[in-house]
């Protein structure tokens, strides 16, 4: 494995790791798209102060961009706070102006330098180790490599110093507002730092996996646990794990890294979600079917109890009676009995169903709800 090779996975690691803080608390919001809107957004004030500035690694671009995002989450704010819009509806109209002007200004003034709509989109990472920091003439490792490292420095930092009000106005802003902490200002220092995380790994990867490594991740993480802690470690884990594999798939086909990075993200963010113990879809799915054949023994139990002591039970709390009173199909019939004696609800005798007295408590508590 050459050294450029190693830098490459580093500076991936590192961006998966600060785009997946924030994101975890733009997924608990429910406002992940705000993500794709700012790292699009951004376009615009980097174009301008390059226009500016003349230099693209000038930090007035940084500045710029983080503005933009700022602004771009104003306007979609304000366009909520009208009440003819939801906000996914603003964010729809807000980002796609200010992207697209952005694009404009590229393909029309900016076509002799390296910033191309290429580039905004997919970025090149295979190029970050090439662009090399330097300090009195001594080379200590890439530019993206030491930018991307600061801003998840500062991601943990803002997140560890300020988690209790994040967590309160994440899950209850009318409380956190009671309490003195300010939601709205919470809110937008949240969305500076997403401004920022989207601004710094923008020229490595692209606006598409800013996006993708915003929001796959944690809502991979979300499907994996309750507990806010775990879900930013979870979060941070899965996020590196899907951008080096995503590495490697690039380097065996010879394809994008930055888009092998965003599918192999999906790609777990799939599987988490067809597999995650309790709320994957298999776990739903046979969640549901355990639900199904526990009413069916609750329905059988309810059935004996009603009749039991009568003179008709000895007739009507029958196995070949439950067809024609509870309109189930034998081999169904067969599968619920099967499963109420196995579970101690009742006893069958030459055919004759009779209750346990678990089965009986069992029954009496679904008449009492």
């Amino acid at each position: 494995m050459s050294m450029a090779q190693i830098e490459i996975q580093l500076i991936a690691a590192v961006v998966a790791a600060a785009c997946a803080l924030p994101g975890v608390f733009l997924v608990l919001r429910r406002t992940a798209m705000m993500s794709d809107a700012i790292s699009h957004s951004i376009l615009f004030g980097i174009v301008l102060a390059f226009f500016i500035t003349e230099d693209l690694t000038s930090p007035f671009l940084i500045i710029a961009a983080t503005l933009t995002g700022v602004l771009t989450v104003s306007l979609v704010e304000l366009l909520g706070k009208t009440g003819l819009l939801k906000e996914d509806a603003s964010i729809g109209l807000v980002f796609p102006v200010l992207f697209s002007i952005g694009v404009i200004l590229v393909a029309r003034y900016a076509g002799d330098v390296h910033l191309d709509t290429d580039a905004i989109l997919l970025g090149e990472l295979a190029f970050a180790p090439f662009n090399r920091f330097e300090i009195f003439g001594v080379d200590i490792g890439p530019k993206s490599l030491w930018l991307m490292s600061g801003i998840f420095l500062i991601d943990a930092l803002f997140i560890f110093l300020f988690y209790k009000e994040l967590k309160l106005s994440t899950f209850d802003s009318a409380l956190a507002a009671s309490l003195g902490f300010a939601p709205g200002m919470i809110h937008y220092a949240l969305m500076t730092l997403v401004s920022i995380t989207a601004v710094g790994a923008f020229d490595a990867v692209g606006s598409i996996l800013v996006v993708a490594l915003m929001v796959a991740p944690p809502a991979s993480a979300y499907l994996l646990t309750d507990r806010l802690k775990w879900m930013l470690l979870l979060s941070v884990g899965l996020g590196i794990a899907g951008a080096l594999s995503g590495f490697w798939i690039a380097t065996l086909f010879d394809v994008s890294i930055s888009g092998a990075m965003a599918s192999m993200s999906g790609v777990v963010f799939l599987l988490i979600f067809l597999f995650a113990p309790d709320r994957g879809l298999i776990a739903a799915a046979r969640r549901k079917m355990r639900q199904r054949w526990e009413f069916a023994q609750t329905m059988l139990a309810i059935h004996l109890f009603t009749h039991e002591g009568l003179p008709e039970a000895n007739r009507e709390n029958r196995f070949d009676h439950l067809d024609e009173h509870l309109r189930w199909n034998e081999p169904f019939s067969r599968r619920v009995v099967s499963l109420a004696e196995k579970n101690g609800l009742l006893r069958q005798t030459n055919g004759f169903l009779e209750l346990t007295p678990s089965g009986r408590e069992n029954a009496r508590k679904a008449i009492v709800r």
